[in-house]
């Protein structure tokens, strides 16, 4: 990575501002139900902390859209950041205005201050100038350590850095060192699962994934789409049809890389309990629908996976939210954390399932950001990635 890191820049006595990512899930009480990314941003912050910087994080969580919404305040998050790092971190109400002016302005080195969710303001997702420079009058530093924002050019990501200093954080440049060498320079064979629903978001992935990879999985139900591509009737299971020529182009491009489902496990509806049975992909029953891989493509995808030196995995193979159907996607984290191998995975819902597995101590990278990896893996620039400093 040719950027500059947190480690370049001279914190001592100095307010940083640093872009985390604590969107995190919140139940009915909003209690925290995974900590993940707050625990993740856990090294930059007591990196700066330790180095006599007074720390200022900002972060959005959940979709407001510019309105003040409680269920979405970050208090629960300064509660359990609180907790992590062994002292008190003050929640100011707001992100912009003399309230936060005048809490920034009493830190001390070694204080943590977080700023209220950035999208209560519509400014942020609109990049607004004027709010971009509040947000940066704030400090002397900027650090972005929320890799799962950086495919967005916002105030917070993007705006900021045209007003301060800006460097990576730890997170930031362990994703992209992780990413970058799996694109850039994998250790061959190279294999990438991909799975999830849609193929209408994936298209722009396979494509460059094709030049670069020695086997390309596909699973969940976008293979569904290129089964239908092939001529095999799907009956009701989810496809796309606009996609469906996308697919062809595909499957022409990379026919000797692209592997597809052998057999499925379909359902008489969507439900845990709905009736199931095990099909050949020629023999999907008129009113069912694929809702997983099937035993003989679990063996397919794992031996493939066995011989890799490279794997990179986003979305499932499944519906594996339904307990019935999530044996595909288990399948597979089972035999990624038994390979030897670099094994990254991308995306909120592979990383789920790794996670509901018990295996994430066993997989080398679990990525923070699912837009973010997934733009990344299609070759796109990253507007908050782009903006930060060269070395």
């Amino acid at each position: 990575m040719n950027k500059k890191t947190v480690k370049d820049l001279d914190v001592q006595g100095k307010k940083v501002l640093v872009r985390v990512d604590f969107n995190v899930p919140l139940d009915d009480q909003q209690n925290i139900t995974d900590d993940r990314r707050i625990v993740s941003a856990l090294p930059t912050i007591r990196y700066l902390l330790n180095h006599g910087a007074a720390v200022i994080l900002m972060s959005h969580l959940g979709r407001p859209k510019g309105q003040v919404q409680p269920e979405y305040s970050l208090g629960p998050v300064a509660t359990r950041l609180s907790e992590l790092l062994a002292q008190p971190v003050r929640m100011v109400p707001d992100c912009v205005g003399p309230d936060v002016q005048a809490a920034v302005a009493a830190m001390n080195p070694g204080d943590v201050v977080l700023l209220e969710n950035l999208r209560f303001h519509n400014e942020e997702t609109k990049n607004e100038p004027e709010f971009a420079r509040q947000l940066a009058s704030l400090a002397d530093l900027y650090v972005n350590d929320a890799f799962g924002t950086a495919h967005r050019a916002h105030a917070s990501t993007e705006g900021v850095t045209h007003y301060l200093p800006a460097a990576a954080g730890f997170l930031m440049e362990k994703e992209l060192d992780f990413l970058g060498k799996a694109v850039e320079s994998p250790r061959h064979p190279f294999v990438a699962i991909l799975g999830g629903a849609k193929i209408s978001d994936k298209i722009g992935v396979i494509d460059n994934l094709l030049g670069k990879v020695d086997k390309l999985i596909i699973g969940g139900g976008m293979a569904n789409t290129f089964l239908k591509a092939q001529g095999y009737a799907v009956a009701d299971s989810l496809v796309e049809d606009d996609s469906l020529e996308s697919a062809r182009m595909l499957l022409k491009q990379g026919q000797n890389k692209l592997i597809l489902p052998v057999d499925v496990v379909v359902a008489d509806g969507f439900a845990n309990d709905a009736q199931k049975q095990v099909v050949k992909i020629d023999a999907v029953p008129a009113g069912w629908r694929i809702l997983d891989i099937g035993p003989d493509t679990v063996k397919l995808f794992s031996d493939l996976l066995t011989t890799a030196k490279t794997v990179v995995w986003n979305g499932p193979m499944g519906v594996f939210e339904f307990p019935e159907f999530a044996r595909g996607t288990f399948a597979l984290a089972h035999t990624l954390a038994n390979i030897q191998a670099v094994t990254i995975i991308g995306g909120g819902d592979s990383a789920a399932a790794i996670e509901q597995a018990g295996l994430a101590d066993r997989i080398t990278h679990i990525s923070t950001g699912g837009g973010a990896s997934l733009e990344f893996l299609e070759g796109k620039t990253l507007p908050g990635v782009a903006a930060l400093a060269d070395r």
